[in-house]
């Protein structure tokens, strides 16, 4: 099975690529949505973070504030990597243990694995090719302000402390702009596909 990392900047489009892809077949894991899965209480990650971070963390029912696990964090780039060191390993076991069960189901196929910080990371290693969505820096503004109620300045500090577009492009073996029409970036994830199915392993 193919296995690829599917990355990006802040709102430059990751998921709609992502869904795109799933439309056309790919097996689509969001590495997010497995960083939920291993908050919740019977999670993976869930006791190592509470002893770590304080039950200040926690909601009354007893899960995960996300909201304010954010905050024990936000602008402190050593606890992040501390609550990354965390979370990432059990996320990443299970973004394996997906793959090599679809994989037994259709070994021809492809996964894609959609995630924020695979580069910086250096998890794109772990992938046969890597997928990097960019667009324009003033709609990668735009959209996070529309998307999450952001005000410029919250956006620009978040960008600031990703890794630029620019840098990003460099380890990637498709880029995929998604500046323009949306059918604009149907058809280059269409092509990038076409490439993926005819990549010899």
């Amino acid at each position: 099975m193919l296995k690829v990392g599917l990355t990006g900047g802040y709102a430059t489009g990751k998921s709609f690529v992502g869904d795109v892809l799933a439309g056309l077949g790919c097996y689509l894991i969001r590495a997010d949505e497995l960083g939920h899965q291993v908050l919740l209480p019977a999670g993976a990650a869930y006791a190592a973070v509470v002893r770590e971070f304080g039950e200040r963390i926690l909601n009354p029912d007893g899960t995960i504030d996300r909201k304010r696990l954010a905050g024990e964090v936000f602008g402190r780039p050593e606890r992040l990597a501390v609550l990354n060191g965390l979370v990432h390993p059990p996320v990443i076991r299970r973004e394996e243990e997906l793959i090599a069960r679809r994989s037994l189901e259709d070994p021809g196929g492809i996964a894609v694995v959609e995630a924020a910080i695979l580069v910086e990371t250096g998890s794109y290693r772990r992938f046969d090719r890597l997928i990097v969505t960019v667009c324009r820096p003033d709609q990668q503004i735009e959209r996070a302000m529309a998307r999450n109620g952001l005000t410029r300045e919250q956006v620009e500090q978040r960008l600031s402390r990703q890794m630029p577009l620019e840098e990003k492009r460099k380890y990637a073996d498709y880029v995929i702009d998604t500046s323009g029409a949306k059918e604009d970036t149907v058809r280059q994830v269409r092509e990038v596909y076409a490439a993926l199915r005819s990549v010899k392993l």
